[in-house]
């Protein structure tokens, strides 16, 4: 893999990582909502879900190139499914909701990585468009692919980082902010939909 190469990919790969997606906008809102003490299990969450689905990304690009694409069909629609779900509950969700008696958990954050076609989509297409030219056995694949979670990890903390400086501007007008909130995860829904 030449240097151009190499900087092509760490480009596209900071790209994918720091913009909105499912995974960073809930970590977003649960900083914002609850604060990093009661927040944490499910940030932990996002972040073990996002080195498992780059895991199986390596092993679906290594042994199962034919597979690709009915999973990623099935993945789409309970991405999408699940995604919406998410939105609504950012829609409704208020500062410290203290009525809704649900915390924040690991599972949620875990389960929204397994959903999430954009993390699937970006794994796979770094690995196809970036390394697969050069790299082909398994332990090279998955060491690109731990590089791209570790990174897609430090973006989603970005994220919750910069929920907690905003968090009182947040609970100044978190209705307009979670009305933004929930139709970005609309539009990734929209997106997933019509790609």
């Amino acid at each position: 893999m030449g240097v151009q190469v190499l900087y092509s990919f760490v480009i596209y790969v900071l790209i994918n990582a720091f913009t909105p997606g499912p995974g960073n906008i809930l970590a977003l809102n649960t900083m914002t909502n609850y604060g990093w003490k009661k927040g944490k299990s499910l940030f932990f969450g996002i972040f073990t879900g996002y080195f498992f689905v780059q895991g199986l990304c390596a092993l679906i690009i290594f042994g199962l190139e034919n597979l690709i694409n009915p999973i990623m069909t099935v993945l789409t629609y309970a991405g999408a499914i699940y995604i919406m779900w998410l939105a609504y509950q950012v829609a409704i969700s208020r500062p410290d909701n203290k009525t809704a008696g649900k915390q924040p958990s690991f599972w949620i954050g875990f389960v929204l990585q397994i959903v999430n076609v954009k993390i699937f989509l970006f794994g796979i297409t770094s690995l196809t468009g970036y390394v697969m030219p050069y790299y082909s056995s398994l332990g090279l694949l998955l060491f690109f692919e731990m590089i791209i979670a570790a990174i897609g990890s430090l973006a989603t903390l970005t994220w919750i980082l910069f929920g907690g400086l905003f968090q009182k501007t947040y609970i100044k007008h978190f209705r307009v902010i979670n009305i933004i909130l929930a139709s970005l995860l609309l539009q990734c829904v929209a997106a997933l939909l019509l790609q």
